[in-house]
């Protein structure tokens, strides 16, 4: 289950792939993410009231607040970042899924294998250049309240996960990232339930490949 991702894309070629309108970009100036772990702010895509795609800042992770098995009583928020495709159903992701969905740009994404210490692999995509850029699958919801001691007010996003394929079936076995080619983009923001549905698949193992990978690798170094 991916709990750290990167995105080393620069601002321009955002606003370019995603076909961002000027004055739809309101994410300031973006510094490069080599790691983002949940709870972390990172920039995402989404459609805004006018029916424009917009570039936004979201936090990593829908907030929820667990029970204490013992006591009932409220703990500490927690950020919930992947949404399992078996699970968009159910009343904590439908109301995201049917109406909020967002792509989530990446140029890697990690998963950790072993402990003491684990053995960390970044995958990516093939394409032009080392980090060729991509889209996870999100969606989003607004979250207003206490957060890890302060107050805020900000969009939330999570990652939708289904089956792996054979490359990342060797490191997670239960479980990937779904992205989005391009010619998906459109379909997964502005069309139905069902329509959405239909994209949530395993990316081709062969248009996939380990960018990286070593012990306690904690960041993509963007090495080949």
């Amino acid at each position: 289950m991916c709990n750290l991702y990167s995105n080393t894309i620069p601002q321009d070629l955002m606003r370019e792939m995603f076909g961002i309108l000027p004055g739809q970009d309101r994410i300031g100036n973006q510094p490069s993410l080599p790691a983002i772990f949940p709870g972390h702010d990172a920039p995402a895509v989404r459609m805004d009231g006018d029916g424009q795609r917009e570039l936004v800042t979201m936090k990593w992770g829908f907030v929820m607040r667990p029970k204490s098995a013992k006591t009932g009583k409220l703990l500490a928020p927690k950020a919930v970042n992947n949404a399992r495709d078996d699970k968009l159903a159910g009343r904590f992701w439908n109301a995201s899924f049917r109406d909020r969905r967002c792509l989530i740009p990446a140029s890697s994404f990690c998963e950790a294998k072993g402990s003491k210490p684990a053995t960390y692999y970044w995958f990516g995509v093939t394409g032009e250049g080392s980090r060729p850029p991509f889209a996870f699958a999100g969606i989003w919801r607004d979250f207003k309240g206490e957060w890890r001691g302060e107050e805020i007010g900000m969009p939330t996003s999570s990652i939708v996960t289904s089956v792996p394929n054979t490359l990342v079936k060797t490191i997670h076995p239960s479980r990937m990232v779904v992205i989005l080619p391009e010619t998906d983009w459109e379909q997964w923001l502005t069309g139905s339930e069902d329509d959405a549905r239909a994209l949530i698949k395993p990316f081709p193992a062969d248009a996939m490949r380990i960018v990286q990978s070593g012990e306690d690798l904690k960041s993509d170094r963007g090495e080949p």
